[in-house]
């Protein structure tokens, strides 16, 4: 009875959260059912008014939820990794490598510039800048300790910054587009587009399906980063390989649009329901230094991609798209609206995503111990100084 009430409330909270991205939606932004549920299931979190049935000391909504969430959009990014993706990658890999350690690295310096000048812990200034995109972070914050709140505004902040900039500087300075691309550039995904409702498809997605949750299940075994998200995108990027490999050509699920912003509905409203107004304590100044550091990121990662277009050939939109730290959906429809190749923004931001979540998270916990054992060290010296 109990299970049932909790779950009650739960679906309250995600269905009035959902309202608030449902409104930012209808702005055309991408990420507009995440940043509008988050914005509005944290105010509720802080606030808790009667009509919302949260008991004062509750720590916001079932994790389920969050598991839910990362594991549709596991699904969703696993279905991106087909067979045409890594052609491209066969062809362009030493430049994609080289840019892909580039951005992490310029991410963890910018990490290092937030945690320096601002009051933020290490933790959260380095979870808040690795590119991994704002639905994939907040929740890796929850799970290695991070301040979930300063991780989305920071990440928050880098897309918006992303989205608003990036467009327009490749206008300006690249008037003549290159529409070489354009006949690659008219699909995004055909695992992502398509919504025909067949058997096959059907049948498709249903072994996909059960082939994420076996690698969630066998993820979280092995104790992995975020294993509903990490073990849900591998189990699906295999499995829907080794389905093209064998067959020859790549097959085709039926995965409706929809399915994303449920995904971005549920990673909101549980990443909200989990904010307190200590969480954004001295948050005017984290923003301001966020902000030059984002800026910062944003301008060597688009002279990166300047230099990378001009060696290696690729047009200049496509480049810049393609190594931007905006996030794989932000990126993907910026490609189709300015016809670069999508195909190869695409592959780049997902393969970026994969390294940022399966490598960074087990290497913030590394950091985070050997500075614990450095502050307790000082603090022990100057305890027997004393």
């Amino acid at each position: 009875m109990k299970k049932d009430e909790n779950l009650l409330k739960d679906l309250w909270f995600i269905a009035i959260s959902a309202a608030g991205g449902f409104i930012l939606s209808l702005t055309g932004i991408s990420i507009g059912w995440m940043i509008g549920t988050l914005i509005v299931a944290c105010c509720l979190a802080m606030i808790r008014p009667a009509w919302l049935m949260m008991a004062p000391d509750q720590k916001g909504i079932n994790r389920r939820w969050l598991a839910l969430g990362q594991m549709i959009l596991g699904i969703e990014l696993g279905q991106k990794l087909n067979l045409s993706v890594l052609s491209v990658l066969k062809d362009h890999w030493f430049s994609v490598g080289v840019m892909l350690i580039l951005s992490i690295l310029l991410a963890m310096l910018s990490g290092y510039v937030l945690w320096r000048f601002s009051k933020t812990d290490m933790m959260t200034s380095f979870v808040g800048t690795a590119p991994g995109g704002l639905s994939a972070m907040p929740s890796i914050a929850q799970e290695v300790g991070a301040n979930t709140a300063i991780v989305s505004l920071v990440q928050m902040m880098r897309v918006l910054l992303v989205v608003l900039s990036i467009p327009f500087l490749v206008i300006l300075i690249y008037t003549k587009q290159d529409r070489t691309a354009s006949a690659a550039a008219e699909t995004i995904s055909s695992a992502t587009a398509t919504a025909d409702f067949r058997f096959a498809p059907v049948l498709w997605t249903v072994i996909l399906i059960l082939a994420a949750w076996g690698a969630c299940k066998a993820a979280k075994f092995l104790k992995f980063p975020a294993p509903w998200l990490l073990g849900s995108m591998l189990g699906v990027a295999i499995v829907h390989v080794g389905g093209a490999a064998v067959t020859g050509h790549d097959m085709t699920a039926w995965w409706p649009s929809q399915a994303n912003h449920v995904s971005q509905v549920f990673l909101g409203a549980t990443i909200g329901s989990k904010m307190y107004k200590s969480m954004f304590a001295g948050v005017t100044h984290i923003i301001i230094v966020g902000f030059v550091s984002s800026v910062g990121l944003i301008a060597a990662m688009f002279l990166s991609a300047v230099i990378v277009s001009e060696l290696t050939g690729i047009s200049l939109i496509t480049s810049v798209l393609a190594f931007a730290p905006g996030g794989i959906a932000e990126m993907a429809t910026t490609s189709v609206t300015l016809h670069a190749d999508s195909t190869f923004v695409v592959a780049v931001q997902v393969i970026r995503v994969i390294l940022v979540i399966a490598l960074l998270p087990p290497f913030y916990r590394l950091l985070h111990h050997l500075h614990g054992e450095k502050k307790d060290k000082k603090s022990s010296i100057s305890g027997s100084n004393a």
